[in-house]
C-alpha cells in the first residue's frame, strides 16, 4: 500500500474569510450538517485513512532566511493509504469538502526517504 497526502484547498480562502472564521459564521446546524458528512465520509473509507488530518490556517512562507507571513489556499490535509492513486482518487471522488464553492482537492503520493 502507498501513503498519500490529501490537501484540501479553497480559493476562497485567498480572498475571503479564513477558516476559523468560516467555523465561526456558520450556524450549529451547518456545523453538525458539515461534521456528519465528515464522519459519513471517514466511516466509508475506513482503514484507507491513516490520519483524518485537520484544518489548517495561518500560513508564513520561509525562504532565504526571511518569513513573509501570508494567506494559502491550503485549508486542511489529510493522510490516506491506497494501492495506486487512481484508488486514492477513488476515496475522494464524493469527499464533502467539494461542497464549497472554489473548492478542490490535490493528492500527493508520499516516497520512502532512501536510507531511512
Amino acid at each position: 500500500m502507498n501513503k498519500y497526502l490529501v490537501l484540501y484547498l479553497s480559493e476562497g480562502a485567498l480572498t475571503g474569510p479564513s477558516v476559523s472564521e468560516m467555523f465561526a459564521n456558520s450556524t450549529p446546524e451547518q456545523m453538525a450538517a458539515g461534521m456528519a458528512a465528515w464522519r459519513a465520509w471517514h466511516e466509508k473509507c475506513g482503514g484507507a485513512i491513516l490520519d483524518l488530518g485537520a484544518p489548517l490556517e495561518k500560513s508564513i512562507t520561509v525562504a532565504a532566511g526571511s518569513a513573509t507571513p501570508g494567506k494559502t489556499s491550503i485549508t486542511g490535509y489529510s493522510f490516506l493509504q491506497a494501492g495506486s492513486l487512481e484508488e486514492a482518487v477513488t476515496l475522494i471522488k464524493d469527499h464533502p469538502h467539494f461542497h464549497m464553492p472554489g473548492s478542490s482537492v490535490q493528492i500527493l503520493e508520499c516516497l520512502q526517504m532512501p536510507g531511512m
